[in-house]
C-alpha cells in the first residue's frame, strides 16, 4: 500500500508541475442558435457578449487532411481582440474548416480557461480547437520591467513556451497576436517555405534601425555584441506577433532555452528596454525566413507611450496588426478611433451595451478594397 501512495504522490507531482494541460473541443452537430452568448466565470465574472459567428464551411477541393495549425493566447483584456482575430481567419480561409486554432490562457486570468472554452464554443460552433493552460510560475521569475507595465504580462511570454505547451504532434503552427485581422487567406501564409534550415519564419524590416532595441550596456560587452557577427544576414527587426514556426527544430534546437538565457542576462545586466521581443531578436535576428510585408502590418496601435494615429506601410496588405498602445476597440468605444480601426470593427462580434454592431459578412470586399486602396 504504501509503494501505491508514493506512486501517486509521484504521478501527482508531475502532473502538477507540468507546463500546461488543455481542453480539447471539436465541433457538435446540435450546435446552439444565433443570438448573444454570454458567459459567467466561476467567481463571478461577467464574461462579454458576443453574437454567433456565421457558419464557414469548405469549399471544393478542400482536403480534410490538411490541418492548419494556429496558436494565439486569450484572456479577459484582449478577448475581444481574440475573438475578431479568430473571424477573421475564419472569414477569407478557402478551407476555413481546416484551421485548428491553439489558444493558449494564463492559470490565474479572472476568466478560467474553461469559462473561455465555452465561450469560445458558444461564439464559434462549428471550430475546432484546444484551450491550453499556461502556468505563469514557469516564466514570472524571468521576466524584467518594461517600458510599459502590459508588456511585462506573463501571458506574453507563452510564445516561448510552444514547443512545452502544444501537442507534441503539432510540426508546424502560426503564431498570431490578439490585435490582428487577416484579409487574405491564412493558407497562403501556411503554405510558406522555411529555407536553409530556418526554425521560423516573418516580415523583417531592416530600415528600422536594429541597435535601439538594446541599451549601451549590450553594446558596451565586447562578448554580447558578438552575437550577430555569426548570423547568415546582418539582423533585421522583425515583430514576433505573426510568425510561421517549425516546431520540429524548435524543440531539437532548445529554441526555449536560448531564449530563457537572454532573459537572465537581462535580469543581471539590464541589456534592454522592451518585453519579450529583445530575447527573440537576439536568438534569431538575422537567421529567419523573409516573410512579405503585407503578412504583418504592424504598428498600428501607435507607439508604446502615447498610441498615436498610424497609417499602413506601403505596399499589398494580408494582414492588419494593432501593435502598440492603442488597440482599436478601446478606441472605438471611447469615440475618439484612429481611420484605420475601422478596418477592424466589421469582426467585432462584440455586443455589449451600446456597442454598434457590425457584420463581416457581406462587408469584406469593402475591408479588403479599402486596404488595396494603400498599395
Amino acid at each position: 500500500m504504501s509503494c501505491f501512495r508514493s506512486y501517486i504522490v509521484f504521478i501527482s507531482f508531475f502532473l502538477l508541475t507540468f507546463t500546461c494541460f488543455g481542453i480539447r473541443y471539436f465541433p457538435v452537430t446540435d450546435t446552439e442558435t444565433g443570438g448573444a452568448q454570454t458567459e459567467q466565470s466561476s467567481d463571478g465574472t461577467v464574461l462579454f457578449g458576443f453574437s454567433e459567428a456565421p457558419e464557414y464551411r469548405n469549399g471544393v477541393g478542400c482536403s480534410r487532411g490538411e490541418i492548419i495549425h494556429v496558436a494565439m493566447t486569450i484572456d479577459l483584456e484582449y478577448l475581444r481582440g481574440s475573438i475578431a482575430a479568430v473571424h477573421s481567419v475564419l472569414r477569407h480561409a478557402s478551407c476555413p474548416e481546416n484551421v485548428f486554432f491553439h489558444f493558449i490562457a494564463a492559470e490565474f486570468d479572472p476568466a478560467s480557461p474553461r469559462d473561455l472554452t465555452r465561450l469560445v464554443r458558444s461564439v464559434f460552433t462549428s471550430l475546432s480547437f484546444k484551450v491550453y493552460i499556461f502556468r505563469e510560475d514557469s516564466v514570472i521569475n524571468l521576466i524584467s520591467s518594461s517600458i510599459r507595465v502590459a508588456l511585462e504580462n506573463p501571458l506574453n511570454y507563452a510564445r516561448n513556451y510552444l514547443g512545452d505547451i502544444l501537442d507534441p504532434l503539432v510540426n508546424r503552427v502560426i503564431y498570431l497576436d490578439s490585435d490582428v485581422i487577416l484579409v487574405d487567406d491564412i493558407h497562403k501564409l501556411w503554405n510558406i517555405t522555411l529555407q536553409k534550415n530556418r526554425v521560423i519564419g516573418a516580415p523583417e524590416y531592416c530600415h528600422t534601425n536594429f541597435t535601439k532595441y538594446f541599451t549601451d550596456n549590450f553594446w558596451s560587452d565586447p562578448v554580447m555584441s558578438r552575437v550577430f557577427g555569426s548570423r547568415r544576414a546582418r539582423p533585421c527587426y522583425f515583430n514576433t506577433g505573426v510568425m510561421v514556426m517549425d516546431m520540429v527544430k524548435w524543440r531539437k534546437g532548445n529554441y526555449r532555452k536560448r531564449i530563457e538565457n537572454w532573459m537572465e542576462v537581462q535580469r543581471k545586466k539590464r541589456i534592454y528596454e522592451l518585453g519579450s521581443l529583445p530575447p527573440f531578436l537576439l536568438v534569431f535576428g538575422g537567421n529567419i525566413e523573409p516573410i512579405h510585408h503585407r503578412w504583418n502590418q504592424h504598428g498600428l496601435g501607435g507607439d508604446n507611450v502615447k498610441g498615436s494615429c498610424r497609417s499602413l506601410h506601403s505596399g499589398p496588405v494580408s494582414l492588419l496588426h494593432w501593435s502598440g498602445k492603442g488597440k482599436p476597440w478601446v478606441r472605438l468605444d471611447e469615440k475618439r478611433p484612429c481611420p484605420l480601426d475601422h478596418l477592424w470593427e466589421p469582426y467585432d462580434l462584440y455586443i455589449g451595451k451600446g456597442h454598434r454592431q457590425i457584420s463581416a459578412v457581406g462587408s469584406s470586399f469593402s475591408i479588403v478594397g479599402y486596404a488595396n486602396y494603400f498599395s
